[in-house]
């Protein structure tokens, strides 16, 4: 048992992980929304911000994880106490690679900036980029909340933008074999949208750490998957 002192400690270490996960977590958010925005406008300036900014992502993932491990160390928390420590751990973790995925997208805006091209193809990559802020919103506020319903609505929802992926997917495979002056285009999206599609994962990622801190083990069922194309397997890049 922790004496009052000890204990006081570990509470003000968790406050502080608590809060560099949030915000990590609002950064993540950003980079989204700002790299699939220069996505849409073709916007370099906002695009390079949005690769500069995922560094500062990346310290704060590196610092979380510091002080978790010390906490670890100097306060030798067990059971739930030890759990909340993993949990900010884990999620930090998501939050570190869902910025890389929007430093992916972000990368590409130079290549694609040029020849118009059907921009209802990009609002398809928009709306999924809109689906998963959503789960990633809903799945932190459950985090900090502890809130296991909200948590396992954002697990299962996963199925829907693997859904999205496939089927966008497909709309630009078509557009490729009409037109091969398209073909570049179309696969710099499909790598967009795969790096969309793996935000998604990281959400329910963190769904699965919200459920293993407030229960004490793992979800027992199969993580719910929609995408069964080949495309699936494909390597963000």
């Amino acid at each position: 048992m922790m004496n009052e002192h000890t204990a006081k400690a570990f509470d003000a270490d968790l406050l502080d992980l608590t809060q560099k996960v949030a915000e990590m977590g609002g950064m993540a958010e950003k980079l989204i929304a700002d790299s699939v925005e220069a996505l849409a406008r073709r916007d370099i300036e906002l695009a390079k911000r949005v690769v500069a900014g995922d560094a500062a992502i990346d310290a704060l993932q590196h610092d979380t994880e510091e002080k978790a491990v010390l906490t670890i160390a100097r306060r030798q928390p067990m059971a739930i106490d030890l759990r909340d420590v993993v949990g900010a751990l884990r999620v930090s973790n998501d939050l570190e690679r869902i910025g890389d995925l929007a430093k992916n997208i972000a990368k590409r805006v130079t290549a694609l900036n040029g020849d118009f091209h059907p921009q209802k193809l990009i609002r398809g990559v928009e709306h999924m980029a809109t689906l998963v802020l959503g789960q990633l919103k809903r799945v932190l506020d459950a985090y900090a909340g502890r809130d296991l319903t909200s948590a396992l609505a954002v697990w299962k929802g996963d199925e829907q933008i693997d859904a999205m992926c496939t089927s966008l997917f497909r709309e630009l495979l078509t557009y490729m074999m009409e037109d091969p002056r398209n073909i570049t285009f179309c696969i710099h999206l499909m790598f967009c949208a795969k790096n969309i599609e793996r935000m998604g994962d990281h959400a329910t990622n963190i769904a699965e750490t919200v459920y293993y801190m407030v229960e004490g083990r793992a979800i027992a069922d199969p993580r719910p998957k929609g995408d069964t194309t080949s495309f699936a397997s494909m390597q963000a890049s």
